[in-house]
């Protein structure tokens, strides 16, 4: 079962010219991300499994193999759009050009949910190919809010912000992290994209427990799920969990995720997987993982609103 979609959720599924049934198998069934290299075995298998996630900026160009495929393999798959490059915590106003690319991509695919990071990336005229930690202060979240507001109006709906994975924290921040997300989601009505993987990264490499942080979590605001993989550094002194997307779910994320669920209820989950591709089989084997995880929450567990 699933969570409750929203009046407002069926209105938009009804008017939409995907079906309505696209929707419903976005909120019970896994997906996993979408890449290049499994584009054709999905058009000539189409293989079972609850919707594809793409990152927004590898689908902005007006020609290539990714735009011949994105509507072809959307005919037959809800999508969500994660974004990687609008740089909400940066310092400088957001780039409206890139702002209003995603907008007409997000017009085209009309995702289930369109997501976001609380990072930046962008720093006047330099790209940086990471996203960089903010500092939980009045000031960042002012700032913060201002462009979520920003990009909400344009794209037109409520966006999902993804918890970060960090490696060091700022003298300067005022709050915890869930402190932040929690007043960042009150301000702007934004929902909260909770990355499984993130949060035990995360913890490992600040000396916190990764259940209590997930005990504090904001449960009423998450929208959807990340679980992925991640590699540690070969630092005897101090060594670190590394957010790097190129190995399977650890066992340590899988039990975080099942606990996490007893919290949240059911909720929309993907495989995220970004290097070291396996066989397609290997990613649709871990989405069915998660679904009999969230099969295997009972029923009052698993019955609350959906936040989009």
């Amino acid at each position: 079962m699933s969570p409750v979609l929203s009046e407002q959720a069926l209105t938009q599924a009804e008017d939409a010219p995907f079906s309505s049934s696209f929707a419903e198998r976005f909120l019970s069934r896994s997906g996993i991300s979408l890449k290049p290299a499994y584009y054709k075995h999905i058009l000539a298998e189409l293989p079972d499994v609850g919707f594809f996630e793409i990152h927004a900026e590898n689908y902005l160009s007006k020609g290539g193999p990714a735009r011949h495929y994105l509507p072809l393999i959307r005919q037959h798959y809800p999508m969500t759009i994660h974004g990687v490059g609008l740089s909400i915590g940066g310092e400088h106003p957001i780039d409206t050009q890139h702002l209003d690319r995603v907008a007409r991509l997000v017009d085209e695919v009309e995702p289930e949910v369109f997501s976001e990071h609380l990072a930046w990336s962008s720093h006047d005229n330099a790209f940086l190919n990471d996203l960089l930690p903010v500092a939980y202060d009045e000031a960042t979240l002012r700032r913060v809010c201002e462009h979520i507001d920003q990009i909400q109006t344009r794209l037109k709906r409520h966006i999902l912000i993804e918890n970060p994975s960090t490696y060091f924290e700022f003298n300067r921040s005022e709050m915890s992290e869930i402190a932040f997300l929690t007043e960042m989601s009150k301000r702007t009505g934004c929902g909260l994209l909770l990355d499984i993987n993130n949060v035990e990264v995360s913890c490992f490499n600040h000396g916190q427990n990764p259940y209590h942080y997930m005990d504090a979590f904001p449960a009423h605001a998450v929208g959807q799920m990340h679980l992925a993989g991640h590699t540690t550094d070969s630092n005897l002194v101090v060594p670190l969990k590394i957010d790097s997307h190129d190995e399977p779910v650890s066992q340590d994320v899988w039990s975080l995720y099942q606990y996490t669920l007893a919290l949240t209820g059911d909720c929309p989950t993907l495989i995220e997987r970004d290097g070291n591709l396996p066989p397609m089989s290997i990613l649709l084997e871990e989405a069915n993982m998660a679904n009999r995880i969230r099969e295997s929450i009972t029923p009052l567990e698993m019955r609350r609103e959906h936040v989009i």
